[in-house]
């Protein structure tokens, strides 16, 4: 309502719309909301290119983690949520097992993010798809403003970053969050890791999406902080992907999954 929309437009959109394939037999009339703001989501991600990271996560992507960590009953935390992909897949998923099992699944959501803009998308995606969660009072840093730092969760599902420098390291040499070493001011990969390893409840798992370097990093310490967790047997595994599955960047991404 407050846009002047070239004439045509709402035309083409519903357009679009009339095209995209549901079956009435799967959807019920909230899920086409969701499914439709799912589409445009990924249209907008391949036309955005490179910004399209601080949003979208290919679904197939999430869709792996969330089969793997099995979501059903407990927390569900994302310190770096975009527009709120892991928490809708979860619920998804919690939905379709609940059927299964003849009991009903409960995923109270938990999520913070850095960017104003992606926080409204993760707040409408969560809206069409009849979800609630707590977002924080406001976004902001999950490192230097941390709104869940209570919070242990039971799942954490994340595709945070990759590879950032301006994190805010200067500031949290002493954080308690650093157990198994201070992340390089460089490179939040590693603060990222042992941030959510501090979030994880006694039984609580978590699958993160990080470049395919944090394998393998020896640079500033990273390669000690990674043998100090795998010591420690926090990290069930590591999961290499495969190329050409993100629309935003060419680097080629791997799974952590971990647990307490």
């Amino acid at each position: 309502g407050r846009l002047e929309l070239e004439e045509g437009k709402l035309g083409d959109l519903m357009g679009i719309i009339a095209k995209i394939d549901f079956d009435p037999a799967q959807h019920g009339s909230r899920d086409i909301f969701g499914e439709v703001y799912e589409y445009f989501l990924g249209q907008f991600a391949r036309q955005e290119g490179a910004r399209a990271g601080e949003f979208y996560t290919p679904k197939s992507v999430v869709n792996l983690l969330v089969e793997i960590l099995a979501p059903f009953r407990g927390t569900i935390y994302d310190p770096a949520c975009g527009s709120g992909g892991m928490f809708v897949q979860s619920a998804k998923f919690k939905d379709a097992h609940a059927k299964q099992v003849g009991k009903k699944g409960d995923l109270p959501i938990y999520g913070q993010e850095l960017m104003a803009d992606t926080r409204r998308l993760c707040k409408m995606n969560l809206a069409v798809h009849g979800l609630e969660g707590d977002l924080g009072k406001t976004y902001g840093s999950t490192f230097t403003n941390d709104q869940h730092h209570t919070l242990r969760a039971d799942y954490i599902l994340a595709n945070p970053p990759f590879n950032i420098s301006d994190w805010g390291a200067d500031k949290l040499q002493e954080d308690p969050r650093w157990k198994y070493g201070i992340p390089p001011a460089r490179n939040a990969n590693y603060a990222w890791l042992q941030h959510m390893l501090a979030r994880l409840s006694k039984v609580g798992r978590a699958g993160i999406v990080l470049a395919n370097a944090s394998m393998t990093t020896q640079q500033s310490g990273e390669g000690d902080i990674r043998k100090a967790m795998i010591k420690d047997d926090v990290v069930e595994c590591m999961v290499a992907l495969p190329g050409q599955l993100f629309s935003n960047t060419q680097i080629p991404a791997c799974l952590w999954f971990m647990r307490k």
